[in-house]
């Protein structure tokens, strides 16, 4: 009695694989991204320190996060040169 319930689960999964390739069921790998702040955006005349507060939100297929913050630790770095080597600011 119990192979006949084996049976139909197999038979529903092989179906559901089935569907799934040849395009009868849908799957988005690639959803719409959802966000749970707003965009980060520097002001017009920016400075250093306003690089350090930007977050981004994370993202299963999106950027390492070590990279980007690397990336922007240098900016910030470099920007504070320029505005300390700057008389007029």
């Amino acid at each position: 009695m119990i192979w006949v319930f084996f049976t139909a689960v197999g038979v529903l999964l092989i179906g559901g694989f089935a569907a799934l390739i040849v395009g009868r069921v849908g799957y988005d790998p690639l959803s719409d991204a959802t966000s749970t702040q707003a965009d980060p955006v520097l002001s017009e005349d920016f400075r250093s320190s306003e690089i350090a507060a930007v977050r981004f939100d994370t993202a299963l297929r999106g950027y390492r996060m070590d990279q980007v913050d690397a990336v922007l630790d240098r900016l910030q770095t470099r920007i504070a040169e320029l505005e300390a080597s700057d008389p007029h600011r």
